[in-house]
């Protein structure tokens, strides 16, 4: 059983370890959606995550099974844009060792959900790594599109990657 908690500022050292397990380093190559074999960076920082649970248009959903964290998605109110009020999704990740079993899609739903409630969204975007075309195709199987728009690779090697920005209405 999926429970699904908003994260507090006392939840910021195991969401942290949680999100370098699923993203870097080998305990990441257990699952299928890592950035283990392009990147060996951090993913992300303490301040950083509690910027995010702080910061009142964005709410960063916590995933549990069996009183485990295991997975999270961050969800960020954009506002209007063209008349279309737009929430931004990222940082979905699962534990590796769980992947595979609907819990991703879950946290997508519930996220989803989520910013068209607390925040009125109507289109949900994110960026995906243009080096993971199985990534993207996942997003796509979701109800998400390309736009045709691309976005600068926000860590490191900026010239080596882009980022595809992907949207799916929430209507």
């Amino acid at each position: 059983m999926i429970r699904f908690t908003l994260a507090k500022a006392n939840d910021v050292p195991r969401l942290r370890a949680l999100v370098e397990k699923a993203y870097r380093g080998e305990s990441a190559k257990q699952g299928w959606t890592h950035e283990a074999d392009l990147l060996d960076d951090e993913r992300t920082n303490e301040a950083e995550l509690a910027e995010a649970i702080a910061d009142k248009a964005a709410r960063v959903l916590l995933a549990e099974v069996e009183g485990k964290l295991a997975g999270t998605v961050t969800i960020r109110d954009l506002g209007p844009d063209s008349g279309n009020a737009r929430a931004y999704l990222g940082m979905l990740c699962v534990d590796p060792e769980l992947q595979t079993e609907g819990l991703g899609r879950a946290l997508l739903a519930d996220a989803e959900d989520m910013a068209a409630e607390a925040f009125g969204a109507e289109i949900m975007e994110m960026t995906v790594i243009d080096a993971r075309p199985e990534l993207i195709a996942w997003y796509e199987r979701r109800g998400y599109v390309r736009s045709a728009e691309t976005r600068p690779f926000p860590y490191g090697d900026g010239n080596r990657f882009r980022m595809v920005v992907l949207e799916r209405s929430l209507r």
